[in-house]
């Protein structure tokens, strides 16, 4: 049984790092990337007074309606999805990074939480590819109602907002440090060097306001008891334009989600796996 068990496991581990399975993984990054440049441009729109769904299943239905519409769900599916499997990989087996130790917990904390995200935005990709997408802003509002009917909802809710914002905190000081870079391999071009750490330090700077955003309103839906204020990235993004200098707030937020999705394609290249 022993025996046995060994083996399954060593043929998990050397599926979960094949090279078919690492090239996938690494398009799920520039699929990603690409949502978030859709993203960003809504978010423009939406500056300039135009409609629109700033958020992932904006994005993703704004893929859907494009030429080749169902071909590019699929693919972003697939590939997000490989990417989830290779990040899964990485907090059962071990990633690149110390053996052992406390930063070795971390690192395995870090990749399973990554293949969450993942894993939920191929869900949500694939729900479109089915033909039953729903809007975010619709389903973090029902999620919110759903909360607060249940028992210790509210403790929930609280704790999923503040939550939001650590990751939103996260993100920023991850920028700010430029701590990413220990993920990368980075081109030894001088000019290709600068576009990946200046796209990655803008990138994770808005991404870290707009997660921030997404938290504050959630709290704020649930200290009010008005779920239809938890209205997501899209809701978050529609508020800030209503502030003053909103509009151009809002304008410099869509340039920093752009340059993230831009990192985010290339992190697909030069990510250590």
């Amino acid at each position: 049984m022993d025996k046995s068990a060994n083996k399954t496991a060593r043929t998990a581990e050397a599926a979960s790092n094949s090279p078919a399975l690492e090239t996938a993984a690494r398009a799920g990054f520039a699929a990603s990337g690409v949502l978030h440049v859709i993203v960003g441009a809504i978010a423009f729109q939406l500056a300039r007074g135009l409609n629109g769904e700033a958020d992932v299943g904006g994005a993703v239905a704004q893929l859907a309606g494009s030429p080749g519409g169902p071909f590019l769900l699929w693919a972003c599916f697939a590939a997000c999805a490989a990417l989830a499997l290779w990040r899964l990989g990485d907090a059962i087996f071990g990633g690149p990074g110390p053996a052992t130790g406390t930063k070795r917990l971390t690192s395995r904390a870090g990749a399973a939480g990554q293949a969450l995200v993942f894993a939920l935005l191929s869900a949500t990709v694939l729900s479109f590819a089915l033909g039953g997408g729903k809007s975010n802003r619709e389903s973090a509002s029902d999620l919110t109602v759903t909360l607060l009917r249940m028992p210790f909802g509210v403790v929930l809710l609280l704790m999923a907002g503040a939550a939001i914002i650590g990751v939103g905190i996260f993100f920023a000081v991850r920028g700010a440090r430029v701590s990413f870079r220990k993920d990368l391999f980075l081109p030894g071009s001088p000019v290709p060097r600068r576009v990946v750490l200046t796209t990655g330090v803008t990138g994770y700077l808005s991404k870290g306001c707009a997660l921030l955003l997404v938290g504050v309103l959630v709290i704020m839906a649930t200290v009010r008891h008005q779920p239809e204020q938890s209205t997501g990235l899209d809701g978050g993004l529609k508020g800030l334009r209503e502030q003053p200098y909103g509009p151009y707030l809002l304008g410099a937020l869509a340039l920093g989600l752009v340059c993230y999705g831009c990192f985010l394609i290339l992190k697909g290249k030069y990510a250590r796996m």
